[in-house]
């Protein structure tokens, strides 16, 4: 499957399991927070076929707020490009910092 077929396979999944209809964008939300800190804790461990799930588990979460904000992800990573294309900064302890 391409990207855009994996994503309507999670919308559909989630509609399956009837999280548009019965969750909300906050415990989504934390759903993603969730798949944020086990990432973290993969990073840490450097176990990396953890890493490559975490990464999945959160792109689910946000196909799935994406859909509950009416908004495609396309759009949201255009929106973010846009705004980081003009940024400017520099590394700093191994994470870059933007300038104010």
């Amino acid at each position: 499957m391409d990207y855009f077929e994996l994503e309507c396979a999670v919308e559909q999944w989630a509609e399956e399991k009837e999280i548009f209809d019965k969750a909300t964008p906050m415990a989504q939300a934390l759903k993603t927070l969730e798949e944020t800190t086990e990432l973290c804790t993969a990073i840490n461990n450097n176990d990396r076929p953890e890493i490559i799930d975490e990464i999945g588990d959160i792109m689910v979460t946000l196909i799935i707020q994406a859909k509950m904000q009416n908004v495609s992800l396309e759009r949201c990573l255009e929106g973010a490009y846009n705004v980081i294309s003009k940024r400017t900064g520099k590394m700093v302890n191994g994470q870059f910092v933007k300038n104010s």
